[in-house]
């Protein structure tokens, strides 16, 4: 085992027993962690439009906009909790987490066509491994609950689907900003990982997404 991923292991075992522990405790320890987590983004993604842009109307307005995206992922955070309970932000968590890990496996040991220059690791097979992937939480759901109709079936297949495709298209809008910025990660905050903004691309794109799917249904 390489010093890189004992390094990873460790703090993504660190983030999680935080990450359920403010889920469950209470709402108010679940509105501090988001407070955190989205204002470490939005510094990270504030040095990323230093790098990017050279007018300073122009950062100010991507700062702006960013922080307004990021209140909205905060709200939508909270609002879902709410609404669905731990068990449903547990739920959408962890197709984000078999979506990243689906396209990283799938992607690295098939390869194959690059999905876009954008990101030139990702691969139509680490997206089509994305996609597979992203259902196993649902097997899992499946399996630990009573049987229900085959409508009810088809509708969470489509919702993780849905979920597995905003997280991807997250990814690769901060990778384009990487690209831009011409870093690699957007900061270095969580060792082995680089920033939060690289561990959690997807989700922040993912709850908002989910929340204006929900008010439209």
């Amino acid at each position: 085992m390489s010093k890189e991923f004992k390094k990873r292991l460790i703090t993504s075992i660190v983030l999680i027993v935080i990450l359920l522990n403010c889920l469950f405790i209470s709402n108010v320890s679940w509105l501090v962690l988001l407070t955190i987590v989205s204002l470490i983004c939005w510094f990270e993604f504030i040095n990323l439009s230093k790098k990017i842009w050279k007018k300073i109307s122009v950062k100010v307005l991507m700062i702006l906009i960013s922080f307004l995206f990021l209140f909205f992922f905060f709200y939508a955070a909270y609002e879902i909790k709410i609404n669905q309970g731990e068990k449903g932000i547990l739920f959408i968590l962890l197709v984000c987490i078999f979506s990243d890990i689906g396209g990283y496996v799938v992607g690295k040991n098939i390869g194959g066509k690059k999905l876009t220059k954008i990101s030139p690791n990702k691969t139509v097979s680490g997206s089509i491994g994305s996609f597979l992937f992203s259902l196993f939480p649902l097997g899992i759901f499946l399996i630990m609950n009573l049987p229900v109709s085959i409508f009810t079936n088809l509708l969470l297949i489509f919702y993780c689907l849905l979920i597995s495709l905003a997280c991807q298209i997250g990814d690769l809008i901060i990778s384009y900003f990487k690209r831009l910025a011409k870093v690699k990660d957007t900061g270095n905050i969580l060792p082995g990982h680089g920033g939060m903004l690289d561990r959690i691309d997807g989700i922040i794109f993912v709850l908002p997404f989910l929340l204006i799917v929900n008010y439209l249904l």
